[in-house]
């Protein structure tokens, strides 16, 4: 059974128009600023959208929710503001322009859909990817020490996948993913509502079993 739909991505960010032209550049999508100081990138289909959202504190973790991005060279991406962190063999460890970490993946000719993959820092790579593969009624592989979970209904993202690593959850996430679902469903699923709908916001904010901050829209949206 199909529990929800994805909808978008949202990042958080100190300054948004910043990280959004960065982020324009870096992944060919379109920066929308908007009259409250946020802003969001656009793509080809609604489901490219990212919000970016502003926020008061800065990060001070590494993130535990990144994007892998397809690039024609680290040069490329340090021109627009990165910094390189490590070189690996098949990819390099980067931070955008408020320090928030991604992979680059370099390619001669990097495909029109520049964002690769959606990863997320697990204690259990396996249960969070069953979880989320049951939600969205997608296929889920195990690989050696990680998962990830494919052929998302409506995400244009190649991979989802969920990476082991030893330091536990401390703050919120500042990359998060929006669906369209009944919380009541998620709820019995296993996730827990963070904070109801009300007055200033028009979804409900839940997390999954390890915790990472979802959003949750209605499924008509």
């Amino acid at each position: 059974m199909v529990l929800a739909r994805f909808k978008d991505l949202a990042l958080d960010a100190v300054d948004p128009a910043v990280l959004g032209a960065f982020l324009a550049a870096a992944a060919d999508l379109a920066w929308v600023p908007l009259d409250d100081g946020d802003g969001k990138l656009t793509g080809s289909t609604p489901q490219h959208t990212i919000w970016v959202n502003r926020v008061p504190e800065p990060k001070t973790v590494k993130n535990r929710v990144h994007l892998d991005l397809y690039a024609r060279s680290v040069a490329g991406l340090e021109a627009l503001g990165a910094r390189k962190v490590e070189e690996l063999p098949e990819w390099t460890v980067m931070q955008d322009v408020e320090g928030g970490e991604f992979c680059a993946f370099l390619r001669d000719d990097p495909p029109r859909d520049r964002i690769h993959g959606l990863v997320v820092d697990s204690a259990d790579p396996r249960g969070q990817a069953a979880w989320w593969a049951s939600v969205y009624g997608a296929d889920v592989t195990h690989h050696d020490g990680w998962s990830t979970v494919e052929n998302v209904p409506g995400l244009p993202i190649r991979t989802f996948d969920f990476v082991p690593v030893p330091e536990p959850k401390t703050v919120k996430n500042r990359v998060h993913w929006d669906v369209c679902a009944d919380v009541a469903d998620l709820t019995a699923a296993g996730a827990r509502v963070l904070r109801e709908r009300d007055e200033e916001i028009a979804w409900t904010v839940m997390a999954d079993p390890e915790g990472n901050e979802f959003c949750v829209f209605d499924p008509a949206d």
